[in-house]
């Protein structure tokens, strides 16, 4: 499920481009996040914090953040990683729901260097959840980045995080682990070995091509030119439209990709759908404490017959403020942690 690809140095700005690749549509849409929003772990309440930063945010189903920038200039990026284990509660440490867990550094840092402080200071665990619509529950790993080009990669094994921060962490796909596919990496033309770089859609061939191409873009002349190039690469390693394979609902199509400029804070949605894309730049926004969380639906405003396009910002309205996923509200329905896998 997913590629995501960074690209350091476009002329200035520092771009990051994601596919969101599953096996049904994820009734995506974009939130406007202020600061100021008290918040919860989802897990038991024990860990709170206020919003220090707004967002703009791509959920699942309405309550679930997979991908974000704040005006801070960090970005997040949630990816599957059918690896993942993360263990049971350990009521000792801190803990996130996978719901709140990429929002939760978005509220809070404003750096990839930060984030990464306090997963090592904390041994933060995360909690899975069940898939809201019946399906497998999630496992994944998340990617954040920032305004300087500095990239991490967070993988929980055996209910711990390992971390991997680096500039040079520009790619990240899915199975496996991510030190496995540094290693598998270096077999591809280009990449230090000699076989031919592979073309099928497979996670770790995907990963060679993103590399491949994200370190041979021509110096960008504009905006436009540096996100029209980064569109490039996501849809060379996009997969098509497919019939998932058995047992693997990150082994599927491309349903959306976005791109984010870090450094002027521009929002980019693409719906391989719908015909028209769509940005909003935060600097439109305001984000102010007290202001109300908006959202832009992008279910209904990116239909064919009266599609919205180009610049939205003005486009978000007032839809109540976004509640995620929870295991409060699930144990009011009827579903606990027990009922799920580590």
């Amino acid at each position: 499920m997913c590629t995501r690809v960074i690209w350091p140095d476009a002329n200035g700005s520092v771009l990051v481009g994601r596919n969101m690749d599953f096996h049904k549509d994820l009734m995506t849409n974009l939130w406007k996040q202020p600061r100021g929003i008290t918040r919860d772990d989802g897990v038991e309440g024990e860990l709170t914090w206020t919003s220090r930063y707004g967002s703009i945010i791509a959920t699942a189903f309405d309550m679930i953040s997979v991908d974000g920038l704040n005006e801070a200039g960090l970005g997040g990026h949630v990816l599957w990683l059918a690896e993942s284990t993360y263990g049971e509660l350990d009521k000792s440490r801190p803990a996130l729901s996978q719901a709140i867990w990429l929002q939760y550094f978005l509220d809070n840092f404003a750096t990839v260097a930060a984030a990464v402080d306090w997963i090592e200071k904390t041994n933060v665990q995360v909690i899975q959840m069940p898939d809201p619509t019946g399906g497998t529950p999630p496992a994944i790993h998340l990617a954040l980045d920032d305004a300087n080009g500095d990239s991490a990669i967070i993988e929980y094994i055996d209910g711990h995080p390992n971390v991997y921060h680096s500039r040079d962490h520009r790619v990240m796909t899915n199975s496996p682990t991510y030190d496995r596919q540094i290693e598998l990496l270096t077999r591809w033309e280009g990449l230090g070995g000699g076989d031919p770089l592979p073309g099928d859609t497979m996670a770790e061939h995907r990963f060679a091509r993103a590399a491949y191409y994200a370190t041979r873009l021509p110096r960008p002349d504009s905006q436009l030119e540096a996100i029209a190039s980064m569109f490039s690469i996501i849809r060379n390693v996009a997969q098509p439209f497919r019939i998932p394979d058995p047992g693997k609902p990150d082994a599927s199509q491309t349903i959306w990709q976005v791109v984010l400029d870090l450094t002027n804070k521009r929002y980019v949605f693409e719906s391989t759908t719908r015909p028209n894309i769509v940005w909003a730049d935060l600097a439109d926004l305001d984000f102010g404490e007290g202001s109300p969380q908006l959202k832009l639906d992008l279910i209904g405003k990116l239909s064919l017959e009266d599609g919205i396009t180009g610049n939205v910002g003005s486009q978000f309205a007032d839809a109540g403020p976004l509640v995620f996923l929870s295991f409060q509200a699930l144990e009011q329905l009827g579903v606990g942690q027990s009922d799920l896998h580590g």
